[in-house]
């Protein structure tokens, strides 16, 4: 389960990694990377700017068994939270 962060109430995030200004797939890259130096249950909140990271983003989740456990799409900036999963 993921704790909320009671004056923003978006999850809690272990490491907050903004993408902001690049293409895909380098959010994608650098969000593994960042996911893959977090525990199991810790949730890395994730900026990105490109519209293709609405689609990246989910499947990479899913392909590493991770859990998308939230998306904000806020206008030109889209916002993950996506928690580690037990597999890598």
């Amino acid at each position: 389960m993921t704790d909320t962060d009671t004056t923003t109430g978006d999850p809690e995030a272990a490491v907050t990694l903004d993408t902001s200004g690049l293409l895909c797939p380098l959010p994608v890259y650098k969000a593994a990377l960042a996911l893959k130096s977090l525990e199991p249950g810790q949730v890395l909140e994730l900026i990105c700017t490109d519209r293709g990271s609405l689609e990246d983003i989910p499947a990479m989740a899913r392909q590493r068994g991770d859990i998308l456990t939230r998306s904000d799409d806020r206008g030109g900036t889209q916002v993950f939270w996506i928690e580690k999963g037990a597999g890598r």
